[in-house]
């Protein structure tokens, strides 16, 4: 099985419009915009998703059960779902409507077909220093992706990435493992913590042109 793709949350905000709308809520990334397609723009039941559109949900499901929180509904003492900013696509109502279908199939938040991938636990910078050129390019990427996949993103800047040898502190990055597998450290939170700026001591990845032209 493959490795699932991982998104930054700001990734996840750039999906913020009704014709592109992406969501996440514990741990998964998931894109709504063919669910907004099976209704009517303006329509009420989407309005609280459209007002979170590119933002992490998480608030609205317990964790334990994966589904949309509950409560008491104060006015009929019924168990019912808890929709604080509205009533939204594949909810009921609080009581009987002629215009509510109950046999939905899957709701939204359980349907595996919208999922595209997971949210980082954690996103960090680095920077990437062609020795070769001496360009140097800041990218913000998830700490549970490997240097193959974060090779991936830089090749927008430097689609000859590939022939790069990879070095953090003069030792050859392993390519199929993790920054953090390859002991580029994240010290995010003893900066913080020494109120120093982050920026300042962002990691740098030394790429050293491999000369494919020499021969044997």
């Amino acid at each position: 099985m493959d490795t699932p793709k991982y998104f930054t949350p700001a990734e996840v905000a750039a999906h913020n419009t009704a014709e592109d709308l992406w969501v996440s809520f514990l741990g998964k990334v998931c894109n709504l915009t063919p669910l907004m397609n099976q209704f009517k723009v303006g329509d009420a039941l989407l309005l609280p998703i459209m007002e979170c559109a590119g933002k992490d949900i998480s608030h609205w499901f317990d964790p334990e059960t994966k589904d949309v929180l509950k409560h008491v509904d104060p006015l009929t003492n019924c168990v019912r779902y808890y929709t604080p900013r509205g009533r939204f696509v594949h909810t009921p109502p609080s009581g009987p409507h002629s215009d509510w279908a109950g046999d939905i199939g899957q709701p939204w938040w359980k349907d595996q077909q919208y999922e595209v991938g997971r949210l980082t636990t954690k996103a960090r910078w680095i920077r990437v220093l062609n020795t070769l050129t001496s360009q140097e390019q800041r990218l913000q990427v998830c700490s549970e992706e490997t240097l193959d996949v974060i090779l991936e993103r830089y090749l927008r800047y430097n689609s000859h990435a590939r022939s790069y040898t990879w070095k953090y502190n003069a030792a050859c990055l392993d390519m199929n493992k993790t920054l953090d597998e390859n002991n580029v450290p994240d010290d995010d939170m003893e900066l913080e913590e020494l109120r120093l700026d982050r920026d300042l001591f962002v990691p740098a990845l030394l790429l050293h042109f491999n000369d494919d032209l020499t021969e044997g």
